[in-house]
């Protein structure tokens, strides 16, 4: 079973990520167990996808807007936001829209290329999983957490800055 970084821990992933092959043909979608199908699946079988049994997900392209699911978060146990490359940074803006406009309160995942030199920024954006890229430590990757001990910025996982909280 592959595994991921969740809420700071190493733990086997049981979701079923539906990614279209080389050619672009998305595979079945099994009838049971839990899922994370692209948004274009869910925009055409909305229904089917909500009575099969077990979780649904959704996953995000970093070109694809959260305003397009805003209404429909309640049905997904799990959102994803792909990054096609390291050096696209739309998903993070993805990541805080979800959290902080929208209200997501669910497992938000970084799919795709993920690294550990992202995952610190990537957390304080909103992000609480990771699937690291295949090619990478998953073990090396869970110590990018602990790489700064502050930061002055806010953010998703500390809306105060810095100079605020010096002066409480």
């Amino acid at each position: 079973m592959p595994q991921l970084i969740k809420d700071r821990k190493i733990v086997d992933d049981p979701w079923l990520l539906v990614k279209p092959a080389s050619d672009g043909v998305l595979p079945a979608i099994p009838h049971a167990g839990d899922v994370i199908v692209p948004l274009s699946v869910w925009q055409e079988s909305k229904q089917r996808l909500l009575e099969r049994d077990g979780r649904l997900g959704l996953w995000l392209d970093s070109h694809e807007e959260p305003a397009a699911i805003a209404l429909d978060l309640a049905n997904f146990a799990v959102l994803a936001v792909n990054f096609p490359t390291h050096t696209d940074g739309r998903g993070y803006s993805i990541a805080r829209l979800l959290r902080e406009r929208y209200g997501y309160a669910g497992e938000l995942r970084a799919i795709g290329d993920v690294l550990r030199d992202q995952m610190f920024y990537m957390h304080r954006c909103g992000f609480n999983a990771f699937a690291v890229r295949a090619d990478k430590s998953i073990e090396n990757a869970l110590t990018a957490f602990t790489d700064f001990s502050e930061a002055y910025q806010s953010a998703v996982d500390e809306p105060v800055p810095l100079f605020r909280r010096r002066l409480q």
